[in-house]
Formats: C-alpha cells, structure tokens, sequence
C-alpha cells in the first residue's frame, strides 16, 4: 500500500485547476476520467484500493474529500481544521488524518467514514506514514510518532536524534510498506534514513538534498530515496544506505511531486504551464515511458498545473491520480489509466491514387520507446462504398524494426481507406491509423434539361434528369435552389431512375431557380452532379385611371384625358422585399416614338404602386407608358427582367 506526503506550507499555498488531461503524442486514453474537486487546497491525498477510494485532505477549508476512481465525491468529512497528512493503515481499514490546528490524529473507517478515534500528540501535526503499525508523524523540524496497537495510544516525541535538519522548517516523511523498520525524513536540504523497528527511531544514515524539495519517497526494494526535486530539474536520487546522490529522473521545470508505485514505477510531477506535468519512469530509466500534458482550462497564456506533491498511485499500479489546478482556483482529480504503458506511433503510408482492382502496397511502422517484438500482429479493415462500415482484410505483422507492408487489389473505386490497429500488449498501449488511397471510377453520364430558358411567373415546369450506365446504383436526387437568401436549396426527390435512365420532377417557376441533379457514384462510376438555371418573369400589369373615354387609334386602344387631368396609372407587380418597378414614358412624334425618361417607385407589400402623371395642360399629346421589373435594378435579382404591356393615352380638350 503506497501513501504519499506533502509539506505543510505546500498545502497551504495558493493553488491553480483544471478539467481535463491529454497524454503525450497519442493524446489521453479512453479510460482517463477528470471531475473537478469541492476543494480550496491541498494538503495530501492516499488511495484505498479495497475499496477503489480516493481521500484528499483540503487544510484550508478543514475537510477531507472522498472520491471514487473516476472522481466522483462519495463523502465529505468536516470539522478537521488545518487536516493535512493522511495515512492509510496496511489493511485498508482506517485512514488516519493529521489535524494540525486541534495538535491531533483522527482516525476514519473506511467502509462508512465514521470517525472512529481521536488522538491528541501535544504537537501541531503535518506529514503523515504508517509503518509496522505505527503512526509517525512530522511537526515542524521534528517528527515523532503514535502507537495504536495497546489498550492506550502511546505518543513519541523528537524522534530526529542527532539529525542536523533546519529549525523552523517543515519536515516531510516518506516510507514504504515493502520495507518495514525504515522511514525517511527530510527538513530544509537536509535528509535522513531511520530504523524505526523499536519504539525509537534510530539514525541510519544523513545527508544532503537539493532545495525546494515539496515531497519524499522510498523505492519498494528499499534502495533509493527519491526527492521530488534534484539536480537539473530532475527527481532526486539517493542511496539508502548512506544517502549518496545517484542519477535522478529527467521531468523538466520545475519539479514538484514524487510518488514510487508498488512496482517501483516512478511519477515525477513538475509545476510546467508550458510542458508535460506527470512524468512515468521505469526504475533506473531515464527517459520517461509517458508523460502528461494538462491542458488550459483558465483565463491565462499557460495550461493549468500540477498542485504541489499531488500525485497518488492505485496499489494495483493500474492507475495514478493527480490534482491539477487552473487560473481560477478551480481544483480536478484526474485519474491516469494504464500509465506505465508506452504510448506507440503508428504510421501507415498509402498511394495517392490507384486503378480499380489493381494491386496496390501499403506501408507503415509502428515505433515506440522499446519497440514491440516482432511479429506484432496488426489488425487491417477497408472501408470502401461497398463496405462503409468496414471489411477486415489479412492481418500483417511487423518485422524486426516495427516496419510492415500488405498489398491489396481495391474492388471499388472512390475513397478508399486503409485502417491499421495494434491491439497493444502488457507494455504498449493500442494504437492506429489510416491511409487513404483515390481509386479511379470511370465518368457516369448525367444531363438535365431546361437549362437557360425562360419562363412565365408560376409555370409549372419539368425537369428531368438522365443517368446513363453505371454499375449498380440507379439512384438519383434532385434538387431546387431557388434565388434570393431567403429560400433554401430543396430536395425536390430521390429515387431510382426509370428503365430509360429518366428520373423527373417539377418546379413552379416563381423564381430564378438552379436545379441541381446528383449521382451518389458506385463502385465503378464516380459521383457527379450537374446543374441547370432556368429562369421566371414576374407578373406584372397596370391599371390606368381618371380617363374620360377609351378608343382606337389604328388598331391600338387609347385612354384618352382632358388636357389638364391627371392620369393615374397603378401597376401590380409580384412582390420581394425593397422591390421597385420601373415606369416608362414615350412620347409620339412625327410617326416614332421618343422616350422622355423613367424612374423607379418602390411596390409596397401588396406588390402595388401608384404613379400620378401630371397633365400638360394642352392637347394633341400622344403618349405611352409601361413598367417593368429589371434584374438587378428594381432592387433584387431573384427574378428575370420582365416588361409589362404598353398602356396608349392622349390629351384632349
């Protein structure tokens, strides 16, 4: 069972958050989970696997959140101020928690989280670890310890001896169950091996570390103390026997955690808004097998970070749980699934393009820290139109140097596609990736009519499409888009077409409207679509008014005014919003006409306008008029330039 230690001023920092993970290359796994936390701070948190429980103490608002693995809270235990180490006893039945600010160790059941003891230690708890039973804990330079085995709690004081640590500065403990009768301590840049097999512990081994340390750990095998910060942005490492400074573990600035799994698997946590923030080493490795990169969730240029010291393994090494925090002070309890399995590249390699049921190569390599054997078994699916959801193809496996090729003679053309899947093994996670190949289809023959004519306003009209051979879809979808933003491309139908290739349907022409005629394409001919604008008048007519008669000139009806009475001419047009009709005079002379001029008058909603002409006060004029709606002047362009009916008028006495 690991447990893990925080210094007392890192629980009471200022703290950042965040809301999701992203691991390395190939991103986060599918399994890894963030919930954001009910928390202020941290002080410490331990992982009950019995019960797939996560404690996390929060010193500034005095509680201790429970979680489950995904990080759902499951209880809220209140009322410990200044709560900051917590420990976990070796058969996962009680935590115990330091509660600074009362000078005592509570203990917790961990079936129903009932408070179960109290234990005053004259002293201001911090750091908390369980060894063969007992309880040691650090208050300020000094540590001592509480034994719960006997009818009465026995507490032990100033436990350090002769270590030279700093006064005044806080000490962090570490220990490891795989390891009975030893503990760590570290105060300032000093640290210390102790045998606490007795009921005092007994100085072993001392020396130095670097600064800024936040956490300690011991390795299972009981060689090596780590330090969450050592030289060059680094974990610290130390032999345990006489503290002399060994290789440390590569996380980049600036390191801040340390936590050993019960494999020896080592997390090194670093305070990064621009780097990975959870590193995974293999003991003596000192490049990381994974790392992960905690993503932005705050209002600042850098990604949220790793809270101090807050990174706690399951016992089963399955998992690692990390509080990271954002801008906002916004805390998240991320659990990182299957962390010590490398994270493979795939890459795969297709032609660009290719004939259809020709035989074509596909390429790749799978590459990773240490490359799977070979003979790694790949999965293979073609995703084609014939199988768009997928058909599986021989499996290949790798060579020697992770490299791997197949052939394959693509039955239908279009997009062809080429997913490549490892499985991943005890070492590996899975992973994959595709290639994409443009098989050749021969050119499908497709024509719709009417394009370009011109038609009355509201004309029914058909449109037909022709498909000519294809393989086997006979399938074919026609739409109308009609002009102006208001009306949307519709779908006017899709079926098969008929035994002649003929597949129709019908249009009201009450616009300019492009019809569209779409072949989906099939195996052996491409997908194509053609389209055809025909074209749509407006309706427009004039009503004239104030006349005193009507008669004929020749053939042609006149409206005939008194010279000093104002005709009134009133056009209906259809109407579109900000429409206008143009009205236009000529005037007869000499045998022609002569045009006088036009001007625009806006339609109101009814799609009608009035225009008064004024009388010439003389007679013998002969004059026309007409109006008109033209495309792109009368305000819109959804409809084509439409004129209407000359209206023939003259003045009189």
């Amino acid at each position: 069972m690991r447990r893990r230690s925080i210094s007392a001023a890192t629980a009471l920092a200022v703290v950042f958050s965040s809301v999701a993970l992203a691991t390395g290359m190939a991103g986060p796994a599918a399994a890894d989970s963030a919930k954001v936390l009910p928390v202020n701070s941290v002080g410490d948190m331990v992982v009950d696997g019995v019960h797939q429980r996560v404690y996390i103490s929060d010193p500034t608002a005095g509680k201790i959140v429970v979680t489950d693995y995904s990080g759902t809270v499951k209880a809220t235990l209140a009322g410990l101020p200044g709560v900051t180490g917590l420990a976990l006893s070796a058969d996962s039945g009680e935590v115990y928690a330091a509660v600074k600010n009362d000078n005592r160790i509570v203990s917790v059941e961990t079936g129903t989280y009932t408070r179960t003891a109290s234990y005053p230690v004259d002293a201001a708890p911090g750091d908390l670890e369980e060894v063969d039973g007992r309880i040691w804990f650090s208050y300020g330079g000094d540590f001592g310890s509480l034994d719960v085995s006997g009818p009465e709690p026995v507490v032990h004081l100033a436990q350090r001896g002769d270590n030279d640590s700093y006064p005044g500065t806080e000490t962090l403990l570490a220990a490891d169950p795989a390891v009975p009768g030893v503990l760590v301590a570290g105060s300032g840049s000093r640290l210390a091996v102790y045998d606490v097999s007795a009921d005092d512990a007994t100085l072993r081994a001392e020396g130095d570390m670097g600064g800024g340390v936040k956490q300690l750990d011991l390795m299972p095998d009981g060689s090596q103390v780590l330090t969450s910060w050592g030289a060059g942005y680094s974990i610290g490492a130390y032999s345990a026997t006489d503290l002399t400074e060994l290789a440390g573990y590569p996380v980049g600035p600036y390191p801040n955690a340390v936590r050993v799994a019960p494999d020896g698997t080592i997390a090194g946590g670093s305070f990064s808004w621009y780097d990975p923030d959870v590193h995974i080493h293999r003991p003596g490795d000192r490049v990381p097998v994974r790392e992960y990169d905690f993503p932005n969730t705050g209002n600042t240029s850098g990604a949220d970070t790793l809270v101090d010291g807050a990174l706690a393994w399951a016992p089963d090494s399955s998992r690692i749980f990390a509080v990271s925090v954002n801008s906002y002070g916004v805390h998240t309890l991320r659990a990182l699934t299957d962390p010590t399995k490398e994270l493979p590249t795939l890459k795969v390699s297709a032609p660009a393009k290719s004939e259809r049921a020709k035989t074509l190569t596909v390429k790749g390599k799978l590459t990773s820290k240490s490359l799977p054997a070979a003979g790694a078994a790949l999965k293979v699916t073609r995703t084609d139109v014939e199988s768009p959801s997928g058909k599986a193809l021989a499996a290949v496996k790798t060579k020697a140097d992770g490299s791997f090729s197949f052939t394959d003679a693509p039955p239908a053309g279009g997009k062809v596609t080429y997913k490549v899947t490892y499985a991943g093994d005890a070492a590996h996670m899975p992973a994959s990736a595709s290639g994409a190949v443009d098989v050749s289809r021969k050119a499908a023959a497709l024509t719709l009519n009417n394009k370009g004519k011109l038609y009355s306003y509201g004309k029914k009209v058909t449109f037909t499409a022709h498909l000519g051979t294809t393989y086997k879809n006979r399938t074919v979808s026609i739409y109308a888009d009609p002009f102006g933003p208001d009306k949307p491309k519709k779908l006017l139908k899709t079926a098969k077409v008929n035994s002649k290739g003929n597949l129709s349907a019908t249009v009201s022409m009450t616009r300019d409207t492009t019809v569209s005629a779409v072949f989906g394409g099939d195996a052996r001919y491409a997908a194509k679509t053609v389209k055809s604008t025909a074209y749509a008048r407006v309706k427009v007519s004039t009503a004239v008014s104030k006349q005193y008669k009507t008669g004929k000139i020749g053939s042609t009806t006149y409206y005939y005014f008194h010279k000093k009475t104002d005709p009134l001419f009133t056009t209906t047009m259809t109407y579109y919003p900000g429409r206008k009709q143009r009205f236009q005079l000529q005037v007869y002379y000499q045998g022609k006409w002569y045009d006088s001029g036009y001007e625009y008058f806006a339609l109101g909603t009814a799609g009608k306008s009035a225009v008064r002409l004024e009388a010439p006060g003389e007679s013998g004029i002969r004059a026309r008029m007409r109006s008109s709606y033209i495309n792109g002047s009368s305000g819109d362009n959804v409809n084509s330039t439409t004129h209407g009916a000359w209206k023939y008028f003259a003045f009189t006495k």
